[in-house]
């Protein structure tokens, strides 16, 4: 599975960006997505997952109810729609994907990863 992450950006603090990873793989439906970022000097954080059926999501404590994950089975995309951004928002997101039903909170679950996409809240 090859993900490309894109839809990251700059803005002000109450804003919104929608991220999406496009999957390349044509058995998208079968792989649980995950978001996950990290920022300057610290480590790598659970954001949000979705599980394969679109059925199951979770999120990080800090994100719940401002941050919204879907996916598009038609498209192969996963998106992550974030509302009223904090700059402790600022890090670098990442898109990952597992070949399982069952969403994880934990990166080291992931096999498949893309490339990060820079989001940058000013307060």
């Amino acid at each position: 599975v090859q993900l490309q992450a894109f839809g990251g950006g700059l803005v002000q603090a109450g804003g919104s960006l929608r991220l999406s990873c496009a999957a390349s793989e044509r058995t998208f439906s079968s792989v649980t997505m995950g978001w996950f970022r990290q920022a300057p000097g610290k480590e790598r954080e659970f954001v949000a997952a979705i599980s394969w059926s679109g059925g199951s999501a979770v999120y990080a404590d800090s994100v719940k109810g401002r941050f919204t994950i879907s996916r598009d089975t038609a498209k192969n995309t996963s998106n992550l729609q974030m509302n009223s951004l904090k700059p402790e928002d600022t890090a670098v997101y990442s898109c990952a994907a597992r070949r399982t039903s069952v969403v994880s909170r934990s990166p080291s679950q992931y096999r498949y990863w893309g490339q990060g996409t820079q989001v940058t809240v000013s307060s």
